[in-house]
């Protein structure tokens, strides 16, 4: 992740910008503006830390949004913690040295995008974890909070998943709506597979055995499998195997912790689950300062 790339500071600006955090009213009446002081992240649950990142690049943008100036900063974390570790109750992520009002000011948007991308990456490690010792991968989808997707599916990269697409310019996917409004199946998918740009793979989702079968005599070079139960999936593994050797199959919809194993033990190389980003909790952070002593 390239933290201090524009994308990233874009973000992370309009966060600092829309809690008002240059314009914080109460630690400019009651916080001595020289006062340095020790911002500690703890962690209050089990979880695996994703945006450790976001601290150095919040701070920065904060200083140059701010009229009065702030001084240096320092972050520190123990060797051991980065993102995509595992840490337990109660373990600090991180200690911030810095300016007492800055830390007071900057503190609910470092928590409030550090809980949701541990919560992600807390909830993705289940998911791989539910389906160890299989070939099966874990992938995200596109269903991200909205101006948020670069840091979500990185925080499933920290919790062991894979990125599926990361937006519509980034493959080739036909899915149940192309099918009914271009003219079907073998139309449309005969239509993306003369029209594609070199490299570009076509993947088609199917939920019938007539889609599965038009899929497959159609030259599909991946197979999306939705909404189908394990029991079908496992009987369409074996047909595509067969007929098409190679080509990657995905499952998909509706896939929770206690149904994914079936799904990976029928042979897919993936699984997307839509829950990793629209549905994760976000972790218990809490960031305690104390003033500095000298």
């Amino acid at each position: 992740m390239d933290w201090k790339s524009k994308r990233i500071r874009t973000i992370l600006e309009a966060a600092l910008a829309e809690d008002k955090a240059a314009n914080d009213v109460t630690t400019s009446l009651t916080i001595e503006p020289k006062l340095r002081a020790s911002g500690t992240i703890i962690a209050k649950q089990p979880c695996v830390v994703s945006g450790l990142g976001c601290i150095p690049v919040f701070l920065d943008i904060f200083a140059k949004m701010n009229s009065q100036p702030v001084g240096r900063f320092e972050v520190v974390s123990h060797p051991e913690i980065f993102d995509g570790v595992k840490v337990r109750a109660g373990q600090p992520l991180a200690v911030i040295r810095h300016n007492a009002a800055a830390l007071l000011s900057t503190e609910r948007v470092i928590l409030n995008l550090m809980q949701r991308m541990c919560g992600i990456a807390t909830l993705t490690n289940q998911f791989v974890t539910a389906v160890a010792k299989t070939k099966t991968k874990v992938l995200d989808t596109r269903k991200t909070i909205p101006g948020l997707r670069v840091l979500d599916k990185y925080a499933v990269c920290c919790g062991g998943g894979t990125n599926h697409r990361l937006d519509l310019q980034d493959g080739i996917l036909i899915k149940n709506n192309h099918i009914s409004l271009g003219g079907g199946l073998p139309l449309v998918l005969e239509k993306a597979l003369k029209g594609r740009k070199t490299g570009q793979i076509v993947q088609v989702e199917v939920r019938t055995q007539t889609e599965l079968e038009q899929a497959i005599s159609g030259g599909a070079e991946s197979i999306l499998l939705d909404n189908m139960t394990p029991a079908q999936v496992k009987k369409a593994v074996k047909q595509i195997r067969k007929a098409l050797p190679g080509v990657p199959i995905e499952a998909s919809g509706n896939m929770n912790l206690k149904t994914v194993r079936k799904y990976a033990l029928t042979g897919v190389d993936f699984i997307s689950v839509g829950a990793l980003t629209h549905s994760a909790i976000a972790v218990d952070l809490s960031m305690r300062i104390t003033a500095d002593v000298y």
